[in-house]
């Protein structure tokens, strides 16, 4: 259990570490990544998550919380488990966006935008209303588990491809592909959090450290990147093993 807590810890530290990086060095100010645009964000999500199932192999790389709980409500995963996956992804997520902190330090007081500043560590929407937003994270969640799910039975990700670590490779990269056109596709409503541990945690993260003019951290909509997740997630599952893909 304790290789598995570290599998998923590190994965999520790296996953959250080169994403929010990616937002970093578009949003702040002086960093040579100013201004790349959404694209960027979306394709450095993509490659952080292809890296974090790398390194997250021998856990199964769920690095996400509603992953974990979906599984476990189809018997996909064992619900003792949770527990131990949650506190790993969790605590990886913080650690992952405490060294985006340290890795843009000068660049916070650069940066008078309180908005662009919470950016770098969780979401907000593009439009705010807490009902559609959820609806938002919902929908863009359902298409990352149902992928999963669907592209997990696949000759080449299933195994069929000859060796464990060629089928490793085909799932991360698959995955990875998905993840970015969710972004593209879905995520300019919320921006996508698709995933509890990435938000909150940061989240938490931005509302202790002291950052010179980082403003509020937003907790009225903190809910919906977590119970959107969710709900997205166990549908997707529930749905996808109807159709034969457990």
């Amino acid at each position: 259990m304790v290789d598995l807590f570290w599998s998923e810890f590190l994965g999520t530290a790296f996953l959250i570490l080169l994403g929010n990086a990616t937002v970093a060095s578009v949003l702040l100010k002086g960093s040579k990544g100013e201004g790349a645009g959404w694209l960027a964000i979306c394709v450095g999500w993509s490659s952080a998550l292809f890296v974090a199932v790398w390194i997250a192999e021998k856990s199964g790389a769920h690095l996400n919380p509603a992953v974990s709980i979906a599984l476990a409500s189809v018997g996909e995963f064992d619900p003792a488990k949770i527990s131990t996956y949650i506190a790993a992804q969790f605590l990886g997520a913080a650690a992952g966006q405490l060294a985006v902190v340290f890795a843009f330090m000068p660049h916070w007081s650069n940066t008078t935008d309180p908005l662009a500043k919470r950016a770098c560590f969780c979401n907000s929407p593009a439009i705010r209303s807490l009902g559609w937003n959820l609806i938002s994270e919902i929908i863009a969640t359902f298409a990352l588990v149902f992928g999963i799910m669907t592209l997990v039975q696949s000759p080449w990700v299933g195994g069929d491809s000859g060796k464990v670590s060629d089928a490793w490779s085909w799932f991360a990269f698959a995955i990875a592909g998905l993840l970015l056109v969710i972004g593209i596709g879905l995520g300019g409503a919320t921006g996508f959090a698709i995933n509890p541990a990435r938000d909150l945690a940061p989240r938490i993260v931005h509302a202790i450290i002291p950052l010179a003019g980082k403003g509020e951290s937003d907790w009225g909509y903190a809910w919906v990147p977590v119970v959107g997740p969710i709900i997205g997630a166990v549908l997707a599952a529930h749905l996808a093993c109807s159709f034969g893909y457990c």
